[in-house]
């Protein structure tokens, strides 16, 4: 089944329709992530990544269903909905330790780098959001296919 997501034209497509459609969530998730920081600038950034998540995961679902796979129809949307966020949540989960991980790295690394134009934990905590973003979009992508979307030709 991977293979052919990795040399089928028409998953191809697909994919590079999930990663715009990933791009768009991503836009949505740091907008809402750095919008809470600011406004809770003593809060919790586990608590803004999973308020952050959770609003690109709805934004991602509509946009995947409607437009990534449009002939996905067989499955009811309750159940599609309800795959794609057990996907999710699983995402979230390993998403949550990277995150912590890169943070945590990345803070060392950039407090060290002299006259940043953002302070090194602003810098930190986007590149280490960045980062699992990209390695959990490509989990998404293929457990989603594989289970979420099961019901459309290759």
């Amino acid at each position: 089944m991977i293979n052919q997501i990795v040399t089928n034209k028409k998953e191809q497509t697909r994919f590079i329709r999930f990663a715009i459609v990933g791009a768009i969530g991503a836009v949505v998730d740091f907008t809402i992530f750095n919008l809470l920081a600011v406004i809770f600038p003593d809060g919790k950034n586990l608590v803004f990544q999973s308020i952050s998540f959770t609003a690109a995961v709805i934004s991602n679902f509509l946009w995947n269903r409607y437009w990534t796979y449009p002939d996905s129809r067989s499955k009811r949307f309750s159940r599609q909905l309800t795959q794609f966020f057990v996907v999710n949540t699983i995402g979230l989960v390993i998403r949550t330790f990277i995150y912590s991980g890169f943070e945590y790295l990345f803070i060392k690394i950039c407090s060290t780098i002299p006259s940043l134009p953002l302070t090194a934990e602003v810098i930190s905590k986007n590149l280490a959001l960045a980062g699992a973003i990209g390695i959990v979009m490509i989990w998404n992508f293929f457990i989603n296919r594989i289970w979420t979307y099961n019901d459309v030709e290759d």
